[in-house]
């Protein structure tokens, strides 16, 4: 059987690269999966090289979407709701693992192969051919399905992530016509740019590593002046100094009780905090149970309190 290998990652970008030899696709907000056929079984694995191939047993055919003897297809699981990707439908069909819960969520939670490069293919490694070769190639051996499909390019891609924008999609990935595939790399040839948010929270607790502040817990008033739990975040753009900083300024602000109205998921090592300070987040979007996805820190205290309403959370 053909071995897993870790797949070739893009960087991140914030405008559109430099010069003529980019095409740009959408960034489906999936589950990266390659798929392999050494010409007897199919198995799939994800970019953490975790097997997924019980997951989704509706791909162990092959000869229905590909016509190649031998493949290794790289690509990624999504989910529909509401007409667009879901990571959260998603990772329902990735996270099941018992024979009768995945034979149900095949009929409940229906998925889609979004395939974008081929690394092997009939008995031969294909990642030292350009992108535009291998698509060529993608082209000729895929047999486009209503569950398997062969992600376009784009040649505007300010439209293409003007277009993410307004439906709240991830984002868009750019990349080299000219790129070799890398495997277990990670290089500027591709790249992604995500479409995030902004808004801004009050800190309502916190938690330590070691003796200092490491995430803060973050929250919005609601019409009734209650404070609800949107999320923590860890990471952004505040340096070392200024989470030491941080630590010092909040020592008089702390109390016994926790300020909102639901209970956050780091409840147990949490600090409380009266309301004080605000900050200015960005993140991608909002989970099933309204808090953030992959928030970022991006400045402590730009506005008053009063600004950080749930209001926000309908722009």
């Amino acid at each position: 059987m053909l071995g897993p290998i870790k797949p070739f990652e893009p960087v991140i970008a914030e405008e559109k690269p430099k010069g003529g030899d980019w095409i740009a696709q959408i960034k489906w907000d999936g589950v990266r999966m390659l798929s392999y056929f050494d010409g007897r079984q199919v198995s799939l694995v994800n970019r953490k090289l975790n097997n997924r191939t019980l997951q989704y047993p509706e791909f162990l055919s092959p000869a229905r979407y590909c016509n190649a003897s031998s493949f290794i297809l790289d690509g990624e699981m999504i989910a529909l709701s509401n007409g667009k990707p879901s990571f959260h439908e998603i990772m329902k069909r990735d996270s099941l693992r018992s024979a009768l819960s995945i034979g149900r969520g095949v009929k409940q939670t229906q998925v889609t192969y979004m395939i974008f490069d081929v690394l092997f293919c009939n008995g031969a490694w294909v990642v030292d051919q350009s992108l535009q070769e291998r698509q060529h190639l993608l082209e000729s051996i895929i047999i486009p399905q209503n569950d398997v499909q062969i992600v376009r390019n784009f040649m505007d891609a300010e439209a293409l992530y003007a277009l993410m924008e307004q439906h709240h999609m991830e984002g868009i990935i750019y990349k080299n016509v000219k790129s070799t595939y890398l495997i277990d790399g990670k290089d500027r040839r591709w790249q992604k740019r995500k479409v995030m948010r902004d808004l801004y929270a009050v800190i309502g607790g916190v938690t330590f590593r070691g003796k200092v502040v490491n995430s803060l817990l973050l929250g919005l008033y609601d019409e009734s002046g209650r404070l609800v739990y949107i999320g923590h975040a860890g990471t952004g753009k505040l340096s070392n100094q200024e989470w030491r900083d941080l630590t010092q300024r909040i020592e008089p602000d702390v109390r016994v009780s926790r300020p909102f109205i639901n209970e956050p998921e780091r409840n147990k090592d949490a600090v409380w905090l009266e309301p004080k300070l605000t900050v200015k987040v960005q993140f991608l979007e909002w989970t099933p149970g309204l808090t953030m996805r992959q928030p970022s820190i991006q400045a402590i205290n730009p506005v008053p309190i009063k600004q950080c309403t749930v209001t926000q959370m309908h722009l």
